[in-house]
């Protein structure tokens, strides 16, 4: 794989960028749809939810939490996750604001 040019690019840009990343997979879509439809935080096990093995379960928690897309507090031996309001405000509010665009324009396609 080639190396990514950044430079160049706002750090509100790669900041975005960062988040859809960590995103961008369908274990992760499944966890956060997970962790929205829970009103708690959940210190349990994701495999039934996700279907992958609890390593790679785990892989994918340390990228969202990195991200900071979700957040972990311990808990005795258990890491409990939530979803990180203030950063998936902050991504819904990108989409949002963008979307009001496409009210302006004529469809061209």
């Amino acid at each position: 794989m080639g190396i990514t040019k950044t430079e160049g690019f706002s750090t509100d840009i790669l900041r975005k960028v960062t988040l859809m990343k960590s995103l961008a997979h369908p274990a992760r879509l499944a966890i956060v749809e997970h962790l929205l439809a829970t009103p708690n935080c959940i210190c349990g096990d994701l495999q039934d939810v996700v279907g992958l093995a609890q390593p790679t379960i785990s892989q994918h928690l340390k990228e969202m939490k990195n991200a900071g897309l979700i957040e972990g507090t311990v808990t005795g031996s258990r890491v409990c996750y939530c979803i990180n309001e203030h950063t998936f405000q902050e991504l819904a509010d990108f989409f949002n604001e963008r979307s009001e665009h496409f009210a302006e324009r004529n469809k061209c396609c």
